[in-house]
């Protein structure tokens, strides 16, 4: 309970419930539920996301303006995708673009899938204006090394006969040149920032295409092609550049979108969370605040290793605000909570114990607990 009486200003900053509401649904949820219970209350409404799907949502929510630039999906397919713009800051988000929710049919093809499109999305920034370009990473559909969105921006990837090599990872191992003089020129000055927790290498056993392909459809003989196209992808590129990228954390994420920022675009990695609270202003925002709630689908040990909730409790703590979370599930103990910086945690199961019916029900559930948080930390 707040010192000064019935706190009357919350800030509302949950992740996505996945498979069932966005982060902007939960929040509209839980804040219809606090107001129901408690009228008067000021919410203020900042969806977030950790790095992957969300992450344009979430700079939208705040501010940025949306753009829809028609591009291709990650088999070539013409697909229209947005991406958010402020001024001279672009937030792109490659689930959006080339991420498996973009295969027609959800079909899956590990050698063919590319990140072209992705790069046709950040070219069209970099004409906008756009001089700094947070890129979300997660959920993407090939293992392409990043060669696809390189080749969008204007390199030039040639066999052996001088012919660009075709799209995905497929394709890797018929690389004989790299030219980026015309990737340089697009580029310009233009600043490059990887939102990742992945801090897989490229290659080997922990890389992208061992640990990464089978969620992309990659069988053993799969794997074995596409991590003899990465190595070849990387000798080449590390002869281009002067500098080998592949073992540095973070090369293997999105099939290897990582190493490619890194090692062409000059791109350093940050958490996604914290990228997100500086794009929405977290910390300002937050100061003169009652009270935060947090949270996503599952409160687990994997929340614990940087995901959006415990991102947002300790930005939270900064400016001495408590913060409560809600999730679809619960399996972190009250101490783990603490620890993390959450006062309390309001699970939909404590309402709904069938999984099934907390997805399908979860914005009715979610209202319920909102009033709970209301009639518990504010009046």
């Amino acid at each position: 309970m707040p010192k000064a009486g019935r706190p009357r200003r919350i800030v509302l900053a949950p992740d996505k419930f996945k498979g069932s509401l966005t982060a902007s649904e939960v929040a509209d949820a839980v804040a219809t539920g606090m107001r129901e219970a408690l009228p008067e209350l000021e919410t203020i409404l900042l969806p977030v996301a950790d790095g992957g799907d969300g992450t344009v949502a979430a700079a939208l929510s705040s501010g940025f303006d949306k753009i829809i630039v028609d591009t291709v999906g990650p088999t070539g397919e013409p697909v229209q995708a947005p991406y958010a713009l402020q001024d001279n800051r672009a937030v792109v988000e490659l689930a959006a673009v080339v991420g498996l929710t973009m295969l027609p049919g959800r079909r899956l093809d590990p050698m063919e899938s590319s990140t072209y499109g992705l790069g046709l999305v950040m070219a069209d920034a970099i004409r906008r204006g756009a001089r700094t370009i947070v890129l979300g990473l997660g959920g993407s559909a090939s293992t392409d090394g990043g060669a696809g969105m390189i080749q969008a921006l204007g390199a030039r990837l040639i066999d052996s006969a001088g012919e660009p090599i075709p799209q995905g990872g497929g394709a890797l191992e018929g690389l004989a040149s790299i030219d980026v003089t015309a990737l340089r020129e697009t580029l310009g000055s233009t600043s490059i920032i990887v939102a990742s927790d992945v801090d897989n290498p490229l290659l080997g056993p922990y890389g992208a295409a061992a640990v990464f392909g089978p969620q992309k459809g990659a069988e053993p003989a799969h794997i074995a092609a596409l991590e003899q196209g990465l190595r070849h992808w990387s000798a080449l590129v590390a002869q281009a550049t002067g500098h080998n990228d592949a073992e540095r954390p973070g090369a293997g994420a999105a099939g290897g979108v990582g190493f490619a920022a890194l090692a062409l675009l000059n791109a350093t990695i940050r958490p996604g969370i914290e990228l997100v609270l500086e794009l929405i202003d977290f910390d300002h925002r937050v100061v003169g605040a009652d009270l935060v709630v947090t949270g996503e689908g599952s409160l687990d040990d994997q929340s614990l290793a940087g995901k959006a909730p415990i991102g947002v409790a300790r930005a939270a703590a900064r400016s001495g605000v408590p913060v409560v979370a809600i999730a679809g599930r619960l399996q972190l103990s009250p101490q783990q909570l603490r620890k993390a910086g959450i006062s309390a945690a309001y699970p939909l199961t404590d309402l709904e114990p069938d999984l099934d019916r907390c997805i399908a029900e979860a914005s009715s559930l979610l209202q319920q607990i909102g009033a709970q948080i209301a009639r518990d930390w504010l009046s």
